[in-house]
């Protein structure tokens, strides 16, 4: 897998993540597969290769798709989903300075793995504790992420644990898409081979 390839996977997996999150702000449900698929993103810590960290590539589908809609020549762009991704890659640069964030984030990740030998990831209490770890670490970096949606819906305790730990997902690939070179100047400059790249990887 080449650099681009593995990089434009890795922002499908941004993508992806907050493409729940704002589906969740307006209907309070989540597609159980898809929040499984991005959840599980957060344990591999140490992937031997980028595409060890989505093991569902078939959920990636919705992240590609999102690439073409806010990277492609269309002129529907999604104001709130940029609006989340901008706020989301500078919380992910404050971070990435952060040693004692990054330590707390590998021992609180740890102790995820503990709980899944009693629960499932998508069970209400380890939501609620990738939820903990959002707010606890990242939420404190910077300005914090502005969520819209229904505000029926947002009132709910548990939609917003969902939210905040799709927020964790997504800050998952956020690192992988720094670690591999991803820059925000890439989303201009680099743009059309970004677009292709998804395009190649979309089984339509």
């Amino acid at each position: 897998m080449s650099q681009m390839q593995a990089r434009t996977m890795a922002f499908a997996g941004i993508l992806q993540a907050l493409s729940q999150v704002q589906y969740i702000a307006r209907h309070g449900d989540s597609d159980t597969d898809a929040m499984t698929a991005s959840l599980n993103t957060i344990l591999v810590t140490n992937p031997e290769q980028p595409e060890d960290v989505y093991a569902d590539k078939v959920q990636l589908q919705v992240g590609y798709k999102w690439i073409l809609n806010q990277l492609g020549d269309g002129e529907h762009k999604d104001v709130e989903m940029t609006r989340y991704l901008v706020g989301l890659l500078a919380l992910e640069r404050k971070l990435s300075r952060s040693n004692s964030a990054l330590g707390m984030l590998s021992e609180r990740i740890n102790q995820i793995h503990r709980q899944l030998n009693h629960f499932a990831i998508t069970d209400e209490q380890v939501i609620a504790n990738l939820a903990s770890i959002y707010s606890d670490i990242i939420s404190n970096l910077g300005p914090k992420l502005q969520i819209t949606g229904n505000p029926n819906v947002l009132q709910r305790p548990l939609v917003q644990q969902k939210i905040r730990a799709l927020l964790l997902a997504a800050m998952r690939s956020a690192v992988l898409w720094r670690q591999l070179g991803g820059k925000r100047r890439h989303l201009v400059f680099a743009r059309k081979a970004i677009v292709d790249t998804a395009k190649k990887n979309l089984t339509l």
